[in-house]
């Protein structure tokens, strides 16, 4: 399924785009859409964690290169960059992962040859408002064989006029071939003093949440707005931790109890999510220890932190901190769920 791809609607000033952080991916591209050089290419491949802003910088790029003014940065006042606010441009089309009932589905769907079919069809028509057709594809990574090698053909002998952006987590999941056709922009994440001052600034956000959503971001500014807006996923990050605080004095029966249900969790990125706040939670403990608390994630649960830190001995920390990497290693490559959630929560540290 083809989809006009949204617009960001924050304002901007006319010599930046809309885009926080990634400053020298957002040099390199606009150097390539100022008159008097080679002019863009004919495929990208931006890689990147997710909520990273690969997507948000892929369509500043293509906002930019149909912008009727033609300079380094969106007017945001012609009738191009109009149509992009209003997320109605005919010649910026995104492509994403679908589920067998054609709903959106990042986490585990499939880029199929339909669409494959598509985007080949409308690479061959001329653009219809700006001076070229740009296709951000998604996840790429996600991709089928028949997807990637429909894909690859197009890329191979692209017309003029064609712009084909592609995201994805890692290089390594896509064919060879495809990536050694697109140039590769390796994003990396933001500090948290850049994802801080974006919310505040782009979203209005209150300081202290900021803050806190900022160090829980991992630089990843995309998931730190998601939070803002499902308030509701902050208090199931409180609930996970008074989980975790309640099996560190819980004896073996219930720690296994507690380890059955996570087995039977059914969504594997929940249950990833879960492992990786468990993993700040004492990662930030063993920073406490070391006397760098400043350095802490968790910053609005800092008493707690520091009680753990106090009962449980520093090698223990560090040692189930070891297990925690173990165990999502092993998630990624078994079927054994409940083994490995059996370990997790038998090896979890003890304080009564």
């Amino acid at each position: 399924m083809l989809a006009i791809m949204y617009a960001d609607k924050r304002p901007f000033k006319r010599e930046k785009w809309p885009v926080y952080g990634h400053e020298w991916a957002t040099r390199l591209l606009q150097r390539q859409t100022q008159s008097g050089q080679n002019g863009p290419l004919h495929a990208y491949l931006f890689t990147g964690p997710r909520h990273l802003g690969k997507s948000t910088l892929v369509t500043a790029f293509a906002q930019t290169l149909q912008c009727k003014e033609g300079g380094g940065a969106p007017c945001g006042n012609c009738r191009s960059c109009r149509l992009f606010q209003k997320q109605t441009h005919p010649d910026f089309r995104l492509v994403s992962p679908n589920n067998k009932e054609g709903e959106v589905d990042r986490t585990g769907g499939l880029l199929r040859v339909e669409q494959a079919n598509q985007i080949i069809r409308e690479v061959m028509t001329r653009p219809m408002e700006g001076r070229y057709k740009i296709f951000l594809i998604q996840d790429a990574h996600f991709a089928n064989a028949s997807f990637s090698n429909k894909l690859l053909k197009t890329l191979e002998e692209p017309p003029a006029h064609a712009i084909l952006c592609l995201t994805s987590t890692d290089r390594s999941a896509l064919l060879p071939t495809i990536v050694s056709r697109c140039q590769v922009l390796a994003l990396r994440p933001l500090s948290v003093l850049a994802v801080k001052q974006a919310l505040v600034n782009g979203w209005q956000a209150d300081s202290s949440e900021a803050d806190l959503l900022a160090r829980l971001a991992n630089g990843r500014l995309g998931w730190a707005v998601n939070q803002l807006e499902r308030k509701g996923e902050v208090a199931e990050r409180q609930s996970r931790l008074e989980m975790l605080w309640s099996l560190i004095s819980a004896r073996r029966d219930k720690r296994l109890t507690v380890a059955a249900e996570l087995a039977g969790v059914q969504n594997e990125r929940l249950r990833s999510e879960l492992l990786t706040l468990w993993t700040s939670w004492w990662r930030d403990v063993m920073l406490t220890q070391a006397g760098c608390s400043d350095a802490c994630t968790n910053v609005d649960v800092q008493q707690e932190i520091e009680r753990q830190a106090e009962n449980i001995a520093p090698d223990v920390v560090i040692d189930y901190l070891h297990t925690l990497q173990r165990i999502q290693s092993y998630l990624r490559h078994t079927i054994n769920v409940r083994l490995a959630m059996d370990v997790l929560l038998l090896e979890l540290p003890y304080t009564a």
